[in-house]
């Protein structure tokens, strides 16, 4: 089987101009391989650069060094170096990324939030109102607050709809950064159920959690980032 993302040799630095050039080496000679219908878990102390990472496999920094390849589009894109438009491409396809927070456009209904990324996929709009309906049910958002914009939403209520938008297409790779840390337990069990319905269906992921009980649920494997290893594959 094939790997959807191998990382080899990844490195990322990062040179803080205002404190006289001091450069932080965050990424050094990380490797790793995920495949399809597996999650591999980020492990290591806060500060390792686990989010560093999601981030730099996403697209929003330039690696120093190093290669990801990544299964898209019938081939194998090189991500280090990759045109603009091609990062978009992916993000549309292949690569889907539920960060920390929700960032969205100000005064956009929660639920047409969660249906953007299936209506850039061309999904027809009733099919992409109806899959967005079912993720916000089962994550409990109520639906007197679906039409209102998710800025004036509890934390806990923004990470549902992020994670709702995160699941609403199916990805060859999903990026998750703390998907359950502003979850009770109830909401926490939905979300667990979703990404093993990811993996069953062949989704490759890689995630981030300080939450014991959701590591357990969601890893099939973890990669330390606080120790040199050799090449990892899940």
């Amino acid at each position: 089987m094939m790997p959807v993302m191998e990382v080899k040799g990844l490195a990322k630095t990062f040179t803080l101009h205002q404190q006289h050039g001091t450069v932080l080496k965050v990424l050094r000679e990380v490797d790793f391989e995920v495949l399809p219908g597996r999650c591999l878990v980020l492990h290591g102390r806060s500060g390792a650069g686990k989010s560093t990472l999601l981030r730099t496999l996403y697209g929003n920094y330039l690696p120093t060094a190093g290669s990801i390849r990544l299964r898209h589009a019938g081939g194998v894109l090189e991500m280090v170096g990759a045109e603009p438009r091609q990062t978009l491409a992916v993000r549309r396809a292949t690569v889907g990324y539920v960060s920390q927070f929700l960032r969205v456009i100000p005064r956009v209904s929660c639920l047409n939030v969660v249906m953007e990324p299936a209506l850039a996929r061309g999904m027809d709009r009733a099919a992409a109102h109806e899959r967005a309906a079912a993720l916000l049910a089962r994550l409990n958002i109520p639906q007197r607050l679906w039409q209102l914009a998710p800025g004036t939403f509890s934390g806990g209520e923004q990470q549902r709809v992020n994670i709702a938008r995160g699941f609403v297409v199916p990805w060859p790779l999903l990026l998750l950064d703390e998907p359950t840390a502003a979850l009770d337990d109830a909401n926490r069990a939905v979300v667990l159920e979703l990404i093993a319905e990811a993996k069953a269906a062949g989704s490759a992921l890689i995630a981030i959690s300080h939450d014991a009980r959701a590591r357990e649920g969601m890893a099939d494997c973890y990669f330390d980032m606080t120790v040199e290893e050799p090449a990892h594959a899940c």
